[in-house]
Parts: structure tokens; C-alpha cells; sequence
């Protein structure tokens, strides 16, 4: 099998090119990754049928993770858990009290969807149901709702440490890429320009006050008593989500705290364990899979500790929750094995010597490349819907590119990648998560694409001129401090402009 003709040829690139074009054909990612899969594993072995079968499944029980797939289940577990526990609608009935005014609405639901960062389905099926209350009562569109919903999901998840989607991103990354996985998606955080500058223009437009384009429109009408403008008869007839009304704020607040502090807390043992003298050695040569595993084990253990005895939820619910947990990271890990399988694939292919043999130094040190790979993984994402798939496809392209060298170009590149997708994720019409914000928030879908999509080409468009910046400087502070300025400029500027329109 080894001799085959098409390993370290420019055949190499075929299976992940075939997924991409797939991907934007059919805006479906499973098919996409495995017909890409198919067709690599038929290159390398000459296209010997039985052969290509068995190494199908050899690449794929050598590039599937278990660690990351097991802690994908336990987060999925912990995510159904605070569902049934009734925490997050204490939330909102703790919000509702507090609150005094619109902006404090939109605040405190910003806040919600930060404080839920482990996960963007659990962020999209809780913040809606728990704040459209308290939003509706200060007469907040329900358009204004789900692109708040939707702004404080993905945006949030990839760049927390701690979450389904740094799991993933880890688990791309080749042994070989000089750099592990979990200190490659820490390097990207300050980088990745979209979810950063996303978080930023949600706050500045809440605290300012001001809205524009459609979204105007939908406020103004709000401010009247029309919370839809448009599509309001699709919820007539839809019926309020049961969630648990025993359940306290802690019971949302505590779980996540002992989440994050025995993350930690294991990242840091395991890498003294490593021979670390120092907190940041620690975290750069740590076990973050493992430690991942044991905090997600620890949180679901307090959970029964903190749930069960108060009766917050019966012990038959807590232990059915568990197996309703494991159905809801079904998709996340059908995406996780395929992608997996896709880049054992270009790896048997040698994909990764042949780029770097065509390409050489020249093209990584090329300034336009962070920028090329933004729109590549914007444009993907936006046609497939999925950040995911779009990662999968992409992140061992650029490691290859640059092929252990130049490393700092290889993560901006990454974090390129990173923001391209979230972007081409928020905006596009088939987004899981951009169907859930509308249901979430209970907003007519077209009226929250419509809406969301020029509020997230304002920030596409810095971030394509902060990554020209990061391709010339290669510096995290002047790259983000610059983005900020060119975000705050054009937001005052069309904040100034509309008020002259209206006068």
C-alpha cells in the first residue's frame, strides 16, 4: 500500500479539497468528510477495494481520540444536568427582579450567555427560554434577542479553555506540529479577532444604545408593542418549555465553578507532574485531555451531591440525564471521528510533506495568509453551517503549510481559520446554532439571518484588516489593540450617521 502513485503527489490534496467543494454543493458536512475519506483511502492503496476498506478503519481506530470523545459525553452530560436542575431559570427569575431598565436586560442576557461557555447548544437552549421574559417586559425585539443569544454562543465557546469546542480544536492538531493542541488553542485566543471584536460591538451597541440597518427597524417597532415586525403567527401556538422551578441560582453558578477550578486545579498537577517549576511551564506541558476528563467526572459527581439530596431532581431523572447527555454530543462526535479520519488520511497521503515541498518558506511567511484563510473558513462555514466541520477541514491544511516552522504565522493562520468559521457559522441561514438562537428567542428565522448577518459584517470586515495587521506585525497587542480602535471608529461613525438620518 505504501507504494502507491498518489502518496506525496499533489493527489495528496485531493480528499480534503473533494470535502470542501462537497461541503459547499451540498451544505452538508457528514457526507462531505466521508466521500473525502472514501477517496483518500482508495489513493492509498491503489485502489484495491478490500485493502482501502481495512486501512478506512486502521486510519481510523489510530486518529480517533478517546479522551476527547469521553469528555464530550461527560460535557454533554453536565449540559442536560443544569437543564433539568431549574438553575438557569433561577437566573431569570433572580433577573427579573434585579432588572430596571432595557439596557440591564440586555446585559444581564449577555451576561447569561458568557457565564454558559462550556458548550454553544447549551448557551442557545437555555439563555432564550430563561430571559425572553424579562426581555419582552422592557419591549427588547425578539430579533435583538436571538442575535444576543447567538453573539454570546460560538463567539464565546472558542476562545474558553475550558469547552467542548477547545476539545476539538486540540484534538486536529498533529503530534508533529511542533506545538501541542491545547497550547496552540490558547496561542489563538488573543488572535482570533471575530469572537473577540463580537463580545466587544455586543456590549458597545447595548451600553450606547443604538441599533442600525434592519435590526433598527425591529427595535423601533419593539419600542411600540411589535416585538416580530414579522412572523409572529409561527408562536402562537408554541408552548412554554417545562424547566424545574425547585432549582437555585447556584445550581447553575456552583457546578460551572467547580468545572473550571478542578480543570485547572488537574492542568496544573498534571503538568508538574511533567516536570513544570512554574504555573505557566505547568500549563504549557500539562495533560489537558486528562485533566478535562477529571473535572467533567468531578462536576458530575458534585452535581449528584449538590442535585439529590435537596430533590432538585429525582435520582431516575439524574441518571436518565446522563444517557440524554451522551444523545445530545451524538452530532459533535460524528463530526469529531470523521475529521479525525480525514486527516489520518492526508497523513498517510503525505500531505503534509508535499505542501511543504511545493510551497517552501515563501508562502508561510507571506503576510496574506491569515487573511486568505479568514475568508476560506468563513465562506466554508457559511455554506455548510458548521464551525466544526470547517475546522476539521481546515486546521491541518494551514499546520501543513507551515510544517513546524514559522510558528507564530501557523497560529495566527489557526486563529484565522478559528474566527473565519465562527463568522461563516453566525451568519449563515443553516447554522445549527443560528436556528436555535430563533427558536430560543422565539424570532422569525429570516428576521434574525437578515438582522444578525450586517451586525457580523461589521466585525468581518475589521477582522479581515486586523489579520493583514497580524500577518505584517506577528504581534497579538498591537493586532487586537488596532482591531479595537478600527471596531470603535466605524461603530461611532455609523452610530453618528444614523442619528443624522433620523433628525
Amino acid at each position: 500500500m505504501s507504494n502507491s502513485m498518489f502518496i506525496g503527489t499533489w493527489w495528496a490534496l485531493v480528499p480534503p479539497v473533494l470535502a470542501i467543494v462537497l461541503a459547499f454543493i451540498t451544505k452538508e458536512v457528514y457526507s462531505s468528510l466521508l466521500i473525502g475519506i472514501i477517496v483518500g483511502v482508495l489513493f492509498y492503496t491503489g485502489f484495491v477495494p478490500w485493502d482501502a476498506f481495512n486501512a478506512l478503519f486502521d486510519i481510523m481506530k489510530e486518529n480517533m481520540n478517546l479522551n476527547i470523545l469521553i469528555f464530550d459525553i461527560m460535557l454533554g452530560m453536565i449540559i442536560v444536568l443544569m437543564q433539568k436542575s431549574g438553575g438557569s431559570a433561577a437566573y431569570g427569575s433572580w433577573a427579573g427582579k434585579k432588572i430596571k431598565s432595557k439596557k440591564s436586560a440586555l446585559l444581564a442576557t449577555s451576561g447569561l450567555g458568557m457565564l454558559i461557555f462550556v458548550d454553544d447548544y447549551f448557551n442557545c437552549l437555555t439563555v432564550g427560554s430563561v430571559m425572553r421574559p424579562v426581555t419582552d417586559r422592557y419591549k427588547v425585539s425578539r430579533a435583538k434577542l436571538a442575535y444576543i443569544i447567538d453573539a454570546t454562543a460560538a463567539p464565546i465557546c472558542i476562545i474558553a479553555p475550558i469547552s467542548s469546542w477547545a476539545a476539538a480544536v486540540n484534538s486536529y492538531v498533529p503530534e508533529d506540529a511542533g506545538i501541542t493542541g491545547f497550547q496552540l488553542f490558547l496561542r489563538t485566543i488573543p488572535y482570533n479577532l471575530y469572537a473577540l471584536l463580537t463580545i466587544v460591538m455586543v456590549l458597545y451597541i447595548t451600553c450606547r444604545g443604538f441599533d442600525f440597518g434592519q435590526m433598527k427597524i425591529h427595535e423601533r417597532n419593539a419600542a411600540k408593542g411589535d416585538l416580530f415586525t414579522s412572523g409572529a403567527e409561527e408562536f402562537d401556538n408554541v408552548a412554554e418549555e417545562k424547566i424545574s422551578s425547585n432549582g437555585k441560582v447556584y445550581d447553575l453558578v456552583l457546578p460551572i465553578a467547580v468545572l473550571i477550578v478542578s480543570a485547572v486545579g488537574a492542568m496544573i498537577y498534571t503538568g508538574m507532574l511533567g516536570g513544570a517549576t512554574n504555573l505557566i511551564d505547568a500549563f504549557a506541558g500539562c495533560d489537558a485531555e486528562t485533566s478535562l476528563i477529571f473535572a467533567t467526572f468531578i462536576t458530575v459527581l458534585f452535581m449528584m451531591v449538590l442535585y439529590l439530596p435537596r430533590k432538585v431532581v429525582s435520582f431516575k431523572e439524574f441518571m436518565n440525564s446522563l444517557v440524554e447527555g451522551f444523545k445530545l454530543m451524538i452530532p459533535a462526535v460524528m463530526v469529531l471521528i470523521l475529521a479525525w479520519t480525514l486527516k489520518g488520511v492526508g497523513d498517510a497521503l503525505c500531505l503534509g510533506d508535499f505542501v511543504s515541498g511545493v510551497v517552501g518558506n515563501n508562502a508561510s511567511a507571506s503576510v496574506l495568509v491569515p487573511v486568505i484563510m479568514f475568508a476560506v473558513g468563513l465562506f466554508l462555514g457559511f455554506s455548510t453551517g458548521t464551525s466544526w466541520g470547517t475546522f476539521a477541514i481546515l486546521i491541518p491544511i494551514v499546520v501543513s503549510l507551515f510544517g513546524g516552522q514559522n510558528l507564530e504565522m501557523m497560529i495566527i493562520s489557526v486563529s484565522a481559520v478559528l474566527a473565519g468559521a465562527v463568522c461563516g457559522d453566525h451568519v449563515s441561514p443553516i447554522s445549527d446554532t443560528t436556528i436555535m438562537s430563533s427558536a430560543g428567542a422565539q424570532s422569525n428565522h429570516i428576521n434574525h439571518v437578515s438582522t444578525q448577518m450586517q451586525y457580523a459584517m461589521v466585525v468581518a470586515g475589521v477582522c479581515a484588516v486586523g489579520y493583514v495587521i497580524a500577518g505584517i506585525c506577528k504581534n497579538w497587542i498591537i493586532t487586537l489593540a488596532l482591531s479595537l480602535i478600527i471596531l470603535i471608529a466605524v461603530l461611532e461613525f455609523i452610530r453618528v450617521y444614523s442619528a443624522k438620518q433620523d433628525a
